[in-house]
This record gives C-alpha cells, structure tokens and sequence, in this order.
C-alpha cells in the first residue's frame, strides 16, 4: 500500500490519540468522516494499523524499572524459537521482544 500525507496524518493522529472518533479524526486531517473511515478501515487490512492500546504511565502502577535483555539461543531453528516464545508469554513481567533485522 502507498502512503499519501492524508494517510501519514491520520497515522500520526492515531499514534497521539487511538480513541479519536472518526467524526474529530476526519475533521483534523481534512476529510469527510465517509472518506476518513475508508481509510483507516484500509490501512488496518493493509496490516498498517496493527492493533491499538493503551498506553500505561508505568509510575502510576508501580512499575518503576524498564529492563532490556540480550538473549542468544544455543540455536536458531524453529523449535528452539517456538520454545523460547513460548516461555516469554508465560511471564506475565515481559511486554515486548525484539528481533533484530538480519
């Protein structure tokens, strides 16, 4: 999918406030809600918009540490990383993983 800068402000928009209603959504980028919706809808199915969340203030819940681990596997096949993911979703204290790109 090709991004325009109508597409990059509704992005941008949505990254400060995933909640926006279509109607205020469309309104600050410039759009007619029918149009705007059409777009958003496209850039979910696009796999562009992958998910919304909430964003925790991790003080306020006493999470006061922010962690990063580099972890080497003894292998890198299927199994050895089906294994390793596996064991991350059961730690409820692990939030993300990161791959680096190759």
């Amino acid at each position: 999918m090709q991004l325009d800068e109508i597409d990059r402000r509704i992005l941008r928009e949505l990254q400060q406030n995933g909640r926006l209603q279509n109607i205020e959504l469309a309104k600050r980028v410039g759009l007619s809600p029918s149009p705007c919706l059409r777009r958003v809808k496209l850039l979910e199915e696009a796999g562009i918009i992958s998910r919304y969340v909430a964003v925790i203030d991790q003080a306020r819940v006493g999470l006061t540490l922010s962690l990063f681990a580099r972890v080497s596997l003894t292998a890198q096949d299927a199994e050895t990383i089906d294994h390793f993911i596996a064991a991350m979703k059961r730690l409820p204290e692990v939030v993300e993983c990161y791959t680096p790109p190759r």
